[in-house]
């Protein structure tokens, strides 16, 4: 089986792939890759055969702080959906940042066989927001350890969000996509005047 060559060095470039598009990957309850379509590769620059059978943390970005992950399986393993907004490295050591939807995957008697994840790429705004906190819990894993940065993870959401991490990421999300799609109108309409007024211009001006 191709092994997949881990990046040598982690490069402070996002990689450029078709942020239009979801990304696709399905999982074992172990978190080994057992399907990935098209556009996983292209973001993350492995090829099918090197993917395949791996643990999904391959793509583990080193500026993600581990409470994060831990979280993500607490509440896959209990059956729930979860939603993250993660940082991934790619094979030539360039990130990309999505948002994760997991859903689980149970056979005919209920059991959980695996999980797959749809991710989106996320506007910067999202970035902006989640980015210190991240490198915060990052700090105090290196500092003070997980326990600590996990404790600080849950009193943070409980005392300056007021809401769980998947509630706080769909919010985030949501609200920033509302946000671009207002300011991208705004802009339209801003053109479609400016248009209109050099129409006019060119059509009634020489017969004023």
């Amino acid at each position: 089986m191709t092994k997949p060559t881990p990046p040598k060095e982690t490069v402070n470039e996002e990689v450029q792939w078709d942020k239009t598009k979801i990304i696709v990957s399905k999982t074992d309850v172990f978190g080994t890759i057992l399907y990935t379509n098209d556009v996983f590769c292209e973001a993350c620059e492995y090829d099918k055969l090197e993917l395949i059978g791996e643990p999904h943390n391959v793509i583990r970005h080193p500026d993600m702080p581990k409470i994060a992950f831990k979280a993500l399986w607490e509440a896959l393993k209990k059956g729930n959906n979860y939603h993250a907004i993660i940082k991934n490295r790619t094979k030539t050591g360039k990130y990309y940042w999505v948002i994760t939807d997991f859903t689980i995957d149970k056979n005919s008697t209920g059991e959980i066989t695996g999980y797959t994840g749809r991710r989106k790429a996320v506007p910067d705004g999202v970035v902006k927001k989640i980015k210190p906190l991240y490198e915060t819990l990052l700090q105090i894993e290196k500092l003070k350890g997980e326990k600590a940065s996990e404790l600080y993870f849950h009193a943070y959401l409980n005392e300056e969000i007021g809401m769980s991490y998947d509630d706080f990421v769909v919010n985030l999300f949501e609200k920033e996509v509302a946000l671009n799609e207002q300011q991208q109108e705004n802009t339209s309409k801003n053109e479609n005047n400016t248009l209109k007024k050099k129409l006019e211009w060119f059509f009634f001006s020489k017969y004023e």
